[in-house]
């Protein structure tokens, strides 16, 4: 099918291809660039000199007829004769198509030969090794910037989980190939990939069927409600079918509100078949679309179409009318079933917008823009310093030049083009021959009564950065009946709350996955982390694990209950022993403080009361001077007075021995052995604590890590094998004591003090044996409070043990100190 326009051409001419019989909506593409031309051939700025005329080629969608076409106005006459032209006054210099990349792929293979300008209004061909060097200008914003703009609205609106349709063609694959890694990178992750099958044999039509039961079960019973459609017209047909699936097979999924994010080569259209379905499915969806303009004078040039005056000049005109209205002229009436008339009267403001608009649409504007970039060039090249040899070629009838220097000048020209058009929008290109544009972000609203509407709610800008082109008003969307007006949900799992991470579930996508508490120590402070992070060693987590709290410092002191117990304990003991140890200074001369050895006695008593007050330096924040007395303290005093109680129980055993005839034990009875003993004993401690002080010593230090809400101050051992040195060999005097007070505990003495020794040893033994494990399982400062309470507890035990005894009998039974009562008791 070819028509020419009824004009006065000068050389030039233009050439459209437009796939538009099976759909109707496509005719508008026609009436852009007719309307196009019409306003440059009236604009006296523009080619005064020269007429623009076009030539219209249907490609019907088929390689083939492409090709034909592609070789027809190349040769310039009725009939096709490849590379050869006769016609001087129709001169081809650019062409206008196609809507589809693969027809205009075939196109560009073509006129590439020539080197004949290409302006492609829908997706751009894909390059491969067979076409490395095609050339053409995309009149469509880049489709990286679709795609950022496709992550950035997903992102948005926190849809996460969705479902991708796309048609099974090399362009999507493409599209497949580029945004899966981004999807996976900035946290979108897909349900599903379904590739959708053109129409194309009527025996495969049973398998189109159960590939969109598929679909529909897909789409409609997962938890995707987000779901991106990469394709061209022929997905939308699809889509209008695929809400009527369940009436025609049986479905196991329920209706429900869909958002589907489409790509700008998708237009609301309709096959004829298709006119009083419904358009519920696509309520509520959000389009890229290719920026457009409000051109009154085009719906005004578009209302005057009428096939009855227009049919022999526009061969178009009559089948899309037909088409449009669901009527036949009636001199092409062929049958006899009753079919509606055409009038040429009919309305095209009473269309429906999937069959046509009055409103120029986005590929509809491409057109338009890209009829002006091509006269903007050629009026370039007409007032440039070239235009002498142009002209002079034309008069001499070169054409083969002409051609050439047309050709090479164009490029030139169309690719630093740059104007403003009519509605005000500038219209450039890039390096690479691309429109410098965004894209328009619309929310298709359709009405019960098949009318739409469109709603510019947001765009992408090409000149922002990737992460920061999107901007989208949330309000002035109208989302799906079945949302009610609220913003959809997409994601597979629900989102984790601050305190939680994320832990991905077996076998499924990282958007899948369960919410697991943060272990202890750790926080998240925002939702959906994939892992928790620990807090700084001077701060712990709440109990919701979502901030992190300051530690405080924390060290056993007097203004606590805890600490002040101790202390008065451990003054009350002190007081104790003063008063045991005035008593026996008191009565140093009876016979039960002679009998018990008066020398130990003031020995021992005045190591507990050291004992009792050196629990003191535990109390209080630590500091370089107590820590280094603590323990030594600590360890010396006790040694002093479990050595004294060893002396005390050697003197017994000896005095006993002494007692019997022609002992020669009586020799080592006396002060020197005892002192001996004290001395010794307490020298070897004295020996651990210089070298554990010379070795590695105590000092101040903190422990942020055993009581997570606090910084422990404490003292550190220095050398933990040292510390327990000092308790070991403490523990071996004790054992020592007790086993040789246990084996003298019934010699026959009045004043045997050895029963007494061995149940102090044994309380003595008992707390520090009990001591390490409550030590170790103890934190912070209860550790300090453990060993206080074993140092009061062990010397008190002794003094219990062995002085209350004695103090009932001096204080209470005055008449049993005498040496009468001693002497009657051993006989």
């Amino acid at each position: 099918m070819k028509h020419s326009e009824a004009k006065h051409w000068s050389y030039l001419a233009l050439f459209i291809l437009s796939y538009c019989s099976p759909v109707a909506k496509n005719y508008q593409h026609i009436l852009a660039m007719a309307f196009a031309i019409k306003e440059i051939n009236e604009n006296p700025q523009i080619l005064p000199n020269l007429t623009l005329g076009f030539h219209i080629y249907d490609s019907y969608d088929n390689a083939q007829r492409t090709y034909q076409a592609t070789m027809l106005f190349l040769s310039s006459v009725e009939r096709l004769i490849p590379n050869y032209s006769c016609n001087i006054h129709n001169n081809l210099v650019s062409v206008v198509g196609g809507l589809d990349a693969e027809i205009s792929l075939h196109i560009s293979t073509i006129l590439d030969i020539y080197k004949i300008p290409q302006l492609i209004y829908g997706s751009a061909p894909l390059m491969n090794e067979k076409s490395p060097e095609l050339t053409f200008y995309q009149m469509v914003p880049p489709d990286p910037l679709q795609y950022a703009g496709i992550v950035s609205l997903l992102l948005h609106f926190r849809w996460t989980w969705i479902g991708i349709l796309t048609m099974d063609d090399d362009q999507s694959e493409k599209f497949v190939q580029t945004v899966i890694p981004v999807f996976s990178k900035r946290g979108i992750c897909y349900s599903f990939i379904e590739k959708l099958d053109k129409f194309s044999d009527i025996d495969r039509l049973y398998d189109m069927l159960q590939k969109g039961v598929k679909i529909y079960d897909q789409v409609m019973g997962g938890k995707a409600n987000a779901f991106v459609i990469y394709g061209e017209s022929f997905t939308m047909i699809f889509l209008r079918w695929l809400q009527y699936i369940p009436s025609i097979e049986k479905a196991s999924a329920k209706a429900k509100g869909i958002v589907w994010i489409m790509t700008a080569q998708i237009e609301l259209t309709a096959s004829a078949f298709q006119r009083s379905w419904s358009t519920e499915i696509i309520h509520g969806a959000l389009c890229f679309s290719m920026p457009s303009a409000y051109l009154p004078e085009f719906q005004s040039f578009v209302a005057k179409q009428n096939p009855i005056f227009s049919r022999k000049e526009n061969g178009f005109i009559s089948q899309f009318w037909q088409d449009a209205f669901n009527c036949v002229f009636s001199d092409e009436v062929v049958s006899d079933v009753p079919e509606d008339i055409c009038t040429g009267t009919e309305n095209l403001k009473n269309l429906p917008a999937p069959i046509f608009e009055i409103d120029m649409t986005g590929h509809s504007y491409s057109i338009y823009n890209g009829i002006y970039a091509i006269a903007h060039a050629f009026h370039a090249i007409s007032t440039s310093r070239y235009k002498h040899r142009v002209m002079g070629v034309v008069r001499e009838g070169k054409n083969h030049k002409q051609d050439i220097l047309q050709v090479l000048q164009l490029h030139y020209f169309l690719r630093g083009v740059s104007f403003n058009n009519s509605a005000g929008d500038q219209i450039s290109f890039d390096q690479n021959g691309i429109v410098r544009a965004g894209f328009d972000i619309i929310n298709w609203i359709a009405f019960p009564n098949k009318s739409f509407l469109r709603v510019k709610v947001g765009k992408v800008d090409h000149l922002a950065p990737p992460d920061q082109g999107l901007t989208i008003n949330d309000d002035l969307i109208t989302w799906h009946i079945m949302f009610n007006q609220v913003q959809p949900i997409s994601i597979c799992s629900e989102s984790c709350y601050p305190g939680f991470s994320k832990k991905v579930k077996e076998g499924q996508p990282f958007c899948c996955y369960d919410c697991i508490p943060c272990p202890d120590g750790s926080i998240s402070t925002e939702n959906d982390k994939n892992e928790c992070f620990r807090c700084k060693d001077d701060y712990y987590p709440n109990i919701r694990k979502d901030f992190c709290v300051p530690k405080i410092f924390s060290f056993l002191t007097y203004k606590e209950p805890l600490g002040l117990s101790l202390a008065c304990l451990a003054h009350s003991f002190s007081l104790v022993t003063v008063l045991v140890l005035g008593i026996f200074v008191k009565n140093h001369n009876t016979p039960i403080v002679i009998a018990n050895n008066r020398d130990l006695t003031y020995i021992l008593l005045i190591s507990l009361l050291l004992c009792f007050l050196s629990a003191l330096l535990f109390i209080g924040q630590p500091g370089k001077v107590t820590c280094l007395l603590q323990q030594t303290t600590f360890g010396m005093v006790f040694s002093v007075a479990v050595s004294s109680i060893l002396a005390k129980t050697i003197t017994v055993i000896l005095a006993f021995m002494a007692t019997k005839p022609g002992s020669r034990m009586r020799k080592w009875v006396g002060k020197k052995l005892t002192s001996s003993i004290v001395v010794a004993c307490s020298l070897v401690q004295a020996s651990i604590c210089i070298l554990w002080l010379s070795m590695a010593s105590p000092f101040p230090d903190v422990d942020m890590v055993s009581v997570p809400e606090e910084i422990v101050l404490q003292c550190n051992e220095g050398s933990v094998v040292m510390f327990y040195c000092v308790l070991g060999y403490m523990g071996f005097l004790a054992l020592i004591s007790f086993t040789t007070a246990f084996f003298a505990r019934k010699l026959p003495d009045s004043f045997n003090e050895a029963k007494f020794i061995t149940f102090s040893m044994l309380v003595f033994c008992s707390v520090w044996l009990s001591f390490v494990p409550a030590y170790l399982s103890s934190k912070g400062k209860y550790m300090v409070a453990v060993e206080i309470f074993s140092i009061l507890a062990s010397g008190a035990g002794l003094l219990i043990c062995i002085f209350f005894p004695k103090c009932y009998v001096i204080v209470l039974r005055p008449e049993l100190n005498n040496r009468e009562q001693l002497i009657r008791r051993k006989e």
